[in-house]
């Protein structure tokens, strides 16, 4: 029996510390967690042996800074975690290993708006049906992260917003899902899980302050704060589309006139290209057309810029982050709207703020949401279990990490 301050409670709690940095960031150098942790290198090289010798850890030749090195993962075999995103017209669901390795991975159409008992159906067929797929023991979920395109609420668990997705009133998609799988589930909104997956492997790498900007059928930012999601007291930080850049401009769906997401959403932005362009046209064509010269989608998309600069000017008079990472389909367009946006940054935001900023697209695509929500699963998992060796065993063959 371990007593608080022993020898035997120090070392463990120093295996835990260990676990936790490797699990999170997928793969360390030794020297790497020793400043990560704080420990010496030398209880570092000792607790990784010990790591190693129980199958917790694997350890692997690698160099940094042209010297010789052991890069640190979790073992493949100790576990697996269940990302699932909704999107407002799709379902992405990954299964992904502790070493931060994808075992499997699918897409879907779906139109989430429309109930939320179908989106859970087909969230529980796909789940089974990858597991199936890889082979995996269901014993060693250790948990799932679910994203959805809506505000949840910190303390119930409920999904927020009626405007934004009405067919969900009321419900809470983690205790849904919790029950359909009989796993850990740990739910949030999409532009949070975006922000967290590019910042564990995206455009947000070695940040520690960054907006992730989503723009799609809403818009939405996960704000990273000291190196943590910040969600706020009720889980709504970061509804920039709602900014007022016009209190005489268009109804937002929110009850509000002129919000940044009526001059920057698909659902706004469409329209105005209808009439040269054709009723079937989407964002994703918009953007291939700009790129490919047409002077509409050009100007329309350098317009969107320009207005999503102004809500990442107030962003960073307010909390001065060091990034800002576009995501979403918007996010292919490349300079043709990153350039606006800098431009309305340089012209709205504080000068000292905008000079520190830089504005990048994202690097994960659409894939963002639903590694972010492997992430979640990780980052919310114990280190007990894999120090315990309950979550030990084998796993099929595993893909290339998840970049």
């Amino acid at each position: 029996m371990e007593t608080p301050g022993s020898q035997s409670s120090l070392h463990r709690a120093n295996l835990e510390r260990v676990v936790r940095a490797v699990r999170l960031a997928g793969s360390l150098t030794q020297a790497e967690i020793a400043r990560t942790t704080g420990l010496s290198a030398a209880t570092v090289s000792n607790i990784v042996r010990e790591l190693k010798d129980g199958g917790t850890v694997e350890v692997t030749p690698t160099s940094a800074g042209g010297r010789r090195a052991r890069s640190v993962s979790l073992s493949g075999d100790a576990g697996i975690v269940i990302g699932v995103d909704f999107g407002h017209t799709h379902l992405r669901v990954a299964v992904g290993n502790l070493a931060h390795q994808v075992l499997a991975e699918e897409s879907e159409p779906l139109d989430v708006d429309a109930s939320s008992t179908q989106g859970f159906d087909r969230a529980e067929q796909l789940v089974n049906r990858l597991i199936e797929t890889t082979g995996v023991d269901r014993a060693k979920i250790a948990g799932v992260g679910l994203g959805v395109p809506g505000p949840i609420d910190v303390e119930s668990g409920t999904l927020g917003s009626t405007a934004i997705l009405p067919g969900w009133t009321g419900t809470r998609p983690a205790e849904e899902l919790r029950g359909r799988l009989g796993v850990p589930v740990h739910v949030d909104n999409d532009a949070n899980l975006g922000a967290l997956g590019e910042m564990v492997w995206g455009s947000g790498r070695g940040v520690r302050d960054l907006a992730y900007i989503k723009v799609a059928s809403g818009v939405g930012a996960g704000l990273v704060i000291s190196g943590k999601i910040y969600r706020g007291p009720g889980g709504t930080a970061g509804e920039i589309g709602h900014i007022t850049l016009d209190e005489s401009g268009p109804v937002c769906r929110c009850g509000n006139r002129g919000c940044l997401e009526t001059f920057t959403a698909a659902r706004y932005v469409l329209p105005l290209l209808q009439p040269s362009h054709g009723t079937e046209l989407t964002m994703e064509g918009v953007v291939r057309l700009a790129r490919d010269g047409d002077p509409g989608c050009r100007r329309v998309i350098a317009d969107v810029g320009r207005h999503i600069g102004m809500g990442v000017a107030n962003l960073c008079n307010l909390l001065n982050p060091s990034r800002v990472v576009l995501g979403g389909d918007l996010a292919e367009a490349g300079e043709l709207v990153l350039g606006p946006i800098r431009e309305s940054v340089g012209r709205y935001a504080i000068p000292s703020a905008a000079r520190q900023l830089s504005v990048l697209p994202g690097a994960l695509g659409g894939r963002a949401e639903v590694l972010g929500a492997l992430a979640l699963a990780l980052s919310e998992m114990g280190d007990s279990t894999l120090l315990d060796g309950t979550a030990t065993g084998s796993l099929a063959v595993a893909t290339p990490a998840f970049t």
